[in-house]
């Protein structure tokens, strides 16, 4: 069976792990948390950034710095990980979904605006499959109406909205290293920022809610319970794997840029023929290959595709069902507008197999597969 994912590995985490073991410091903000924070700052353009246990963590850490109240509202596509709304729920708020471009499945920017009412904090974009929302556009209404943007940037490590990372545009920005994604730890994740305002409130939430970094860092000589924390700090046993694939940060994005563009291209006649479309990437805006997908016609046509690949030794999988739909959904939030896209569009996107270590004989299979197929 050729896996739908495996987490990436480039040869040098076994050796970083070894050497997390014998620094003898395993648990959180060792040599190579820093180290991966070093290398992000650097190659992101973000002055702060703080590695967490998942991009969970991370959002839960932006929607508590974002000063949210019972009741406020947060701006989100329903067309999205439950995570993204999560977050804001556990603070009170209640979502606000809207609609979805149906090119690439992001939120609507045009929508954004009809959404707002005077209870709006935040927004939140989510750059799905690595390609980023209208940013300009989102920060625009953002400064309009006063509200903090929280970029979602989970598939969107190394991505770029004209010549700018992912995660860096907002107030604040998530990353996921999810073993199902292009750089992984496992599980981990990491929040990005650029006001210096949030970096000690950041450290204290992040530090179960004492100032021991500022400990750490010499700056006071005791640390004690100042404010509400949780432990959101990844072990650097995690943080050494990660940084053996941020050396790698090219390396990995090449090998997925491979194989994406094999997808797109040979997949090219089945889209002329009316058969399925292929994924659109905007015009300013550098993808990170997180995932290839494929939209057919319909839910049915999907079903028995998917079949028919497991058959032929091919994992494929469908990907959200739409918070919206859903019954937690339902209770912490509502649709502004009409759906036109995000349901009908969710049931027909289908996603195929794509990770770092995936063979181009493989993908050569997929492909020839899917020509193969004769029910579109």
């Amino acid at each position: 069976m050729i896996s739908f994912n495996m987490a990436p590995f480039v040869g040098n985490e076994l050796q970083y792990m070894q050497q997390a073991i014998e620094n003898g410091k395993l648990c959180g903000d060792g040599p190579f948390t820093k180290k991966c924070s070093e290398l992000m700052r650097k190659e992101f353009g973000t002055k702060h950034i703080l590695l967490t246990t998942s991009c969970t963590h991370a959002l839960e850490m932006a929607a508590f710095l974002c000063d949210l109240k019972p009741g406020d509202e947060v701006i989100m596509p329903s067309y999205t990980f439950v995570s993204t709304a999560d977050a804001f729920v556990l603070q009170g708020a209640r979502i606000v979904y809207v609609d979805v471009h149906p090119e690439t499945m992001n939120i609507d920017e045009t929508k954004i605006e009809a959404a707002i009412t005077d209870r709006t904090k935040v927004i939140v974009p989510v750059h799905y499959a690595g390609v980023a929302c209208e940013m300009d556009t989102i920060m625009e209404i953002a400064r309009k109406h006063n509200l903090k943007v929280v970029e979602d940037a989970a598939q969107g490590v190394n991505a770029y909205y004209k010549g700018r990372a992912l995660g860096t545009i907002g107030d604040f920005g998530c990353y996921s290293f999810h073993e199902t994604k292009n750089y992984t730890m496992g599980e981990g994740g990491a929040l990005l920022f650029q006001d210096d305002k949030y970096v000690e409130r950041a450290e204290i939430l992040r530090e179960k809610g004492t100032n021991r970094s500022k400990f750490f860092r010499g700056q006071i000589d005791k640390y004690t319970w100042v404010s509400y924390g949780s432990s959101y700090l990844p072990s650097d046993m995690n943080a050494a794997y990660l940084y053996a694939q941020l050396e790698a940060l090219d390396q990995i994005n090449e090998k997925r840029l491979q194989i994406w563009n094999y997808y797109h291209e040979q997949l090219k006649p089945l889209e002329d023929a009316g058969y399925l479309e292929r994924p659109v990437i905007p015009e300013g805006r550098v993808h990170n290959a997180h995932m290839y997908y494929v939209k057919v016609k319909d839910l049915e046509t999907r079903s028995k595709l998917i079949e028919w690949l497991k058959e032929r030794g091919i994992h494929s999988v469908f990907h959200y069902i739409p918070l919206h739909t859903s019954p937690a959904g339902k209770q912490y939030g509502e649709f502004c507008g009409e759906d036109i896209y995000t349901t009908k569009e969710s049931e027909r996107l289908m996603r195929l197999p794509m990770f770092y270590n995936l063979s181009m004989e493989d993908v050569e299979y997929i492909v020839k597969c899917l020509l193969e197929y004769d029910e579109y």
